[in-house]
């Protein structure tokens, strides 16, 4: 069994190589209320959430992300809690939620078009070999026996 503090520094390179292959484009998908949401992430990197909160370097990593979409527009700015309690949004979310949506659709789109032409071909084969079947089995019927 690893140490706590083997599992952490796996936890974290997890996190670096998970985090490494997204676009601006994915992170939008995991916005919720103005962070990242951390079950997905956990989930993805293979690891409890509770790693996030507790492993000093995963969350030294994540709060650094954070501030990185902020700066290029990828989350929206914190929100500002006035002294009545209240929270002052600047801007509307920024999450795009059809996009994963899109995505199945167009993967959906683009099998179903796959699947079009190739039954498109089958069926040009199968009308050129009944007009050939066809002409057999006139010539049969016209004379009684098979064409050479």
């Amino acid at each position: 069994m690893a140490s706590g503090q083997k599992v952490a520094e796996e936890n974290y390179a997890a996190f670096i190589a998970w985090s490494s292959n997204k676009t601006d484009d994915d992170w939008r998908e995991y916005v919720h209320r103005g962070k990242l949401k951390r079950s997905e992430i956990a989930a993805e990197c293979g690891f409890g959430k509770s790693a996030l909160a507790q492993n000093p370097a995963v969350r030294s990593a994540l709060e650094a992300l954070e501030r990185d979409l902020r700066s290029r527009n990828v989350l929206p700015p914190l929100v500002e809690v006035s002294t009545s309690g209240s929270q002052e949004q600047t801007q509307p979310p920024l999450r795009d939620s059809g996009s994963s949506q899109r995505r199945v659709d167009g993967q959906r789109l683009n099998r179903l078009e796959q699947e079009n032409a190739a039954l498109r071909a089958e069926l040009r084969e199968a009308k050129a070999a009944l007009e050939k079947y066809g002409l057999f089995a006139r010539f049969l019927d016209d004379n009684g026996r098979m064409p050479r």
